[in-house]
């Protein structure tokens, strides 16, 4: 099915008719809604960093090996403060809502920019499974909390001075007096804490009811191949083993899917903010 009306169609009937909408959302999804990584708004906001250390894009630039914490914590104020803090709901995260509010919904997100919270999504139909740039843990993950860093970001951004910052604005573990970091998951000190959990149960026991074996709309949003086995993958394996299941892919690079899902997959490479208000017309 190549037509874009006839795939608006059917994948407006399958949610229509589903017991429930499953979102999976990746950073196909935020990039698609504005939050810049790389474009102009980025190039303006860390022009200082790319000068000095030539960050090709805000997602890179993380991984960067500053020498010091205070280095280190002075860019991911920025960074937390431009993507997490700053923006308000935008606009496509507003009318994914309007799609799914009035249906049986989940949604799970490898995003860390809380925009479905943002955008009025049940905070408890969302699971975060890769963190939230709005808390920080200690570093080594000495013990399983997570801490708010609204006001450490808001300190740092205040007394930031030439990409660096006094060293009494940095976190430290209140627990160890190590390191903290901000709650992405990178490495195997990424803390799961009870809300995590909670969470996590949550998903499974929705998915559970509805996906395995009920008729269940899967909206796939930009989930490219960086950790694909989170929600693509197990996305294609409900399609595969769930006859009542519909994958409806939103994805401008990777939209193929295998082989044996082909007649239950709808796919869409077209801006995705034309085709979710497509899907929501009445």
């Amino acid at each position: 099915m190549t037509d874009f009306k006839d795939r608006i169609s059917l994948a407006r009937r399958r949610i229509a008719e589903a017991d429930a909408l499953v979102i999976g959302a990746g950073a196909g999804l935020s990039a698609a809604a504005g939050l810049d990584y790389s474009g102009p708004a980025f190039k303006k906001e860390f022009a200082d960093y790319i000068a000095r250390y030539g960050f090709p894009d805000l997602y890179s630039s993380s991984f960067y090996d500053f020498p010091t914490e205070e280095q280190r914590w002075a860019r991911w104020a920025r960074h937390i403060d431009y993507i997490r803090f700053r923006p308000e709901a935008m606009p496509l995260y507003k009318d994914l809502y309007d799609l799914a509010k009035d249906k049986n919904y989940f949604v799970i997100t490898t995003n860390v920019d809380a925009q479905f919270r943002k955008a009025g999504f049940d905070p408890d139909r969302i699971f975060e499974v890769q963190g939230d740039y709005g808390l920080m843990q200690c570093a080594t993950g000495c013990h399983p909390k997570l801490y708010s860093d609204k006001e450490v970001v808001e300190d740092i951004l205040a007394h930031s001075h030439d990409m660096t910052v006094d060293k009494k604005y940095v976190p430290v573990c209140p627990v160890c007096g190590g390191n903290m970091d901000v709650h992405v998951r990178k490495n195997q000190y990424f803390v799961q804490d009870e809300a995590w959990q909670q969470a996590a149960d949550r998903y499974e026991r929705f998915m559970t009811d509805y996906a395995d074996r009920r008729k269940v709309v899967l909206l796939e949003l930009g989930i490219g191949y960086n950790t694909p086995a989170i929600i693509r993958f197990p996305f294609e394996r409900i399609t595969y083993q769930n006859p009542e299941a519909t994958l409806v892919r939103l994805n401008a690079e990777y939209p193929e899917g295998p082989a044996e899902t082909a007649s239950r997959t709808i796919a869409f490479t077209e801006n995705m903010s034309e085709v979710i208000t497509k899907l929501d017309e009445k």
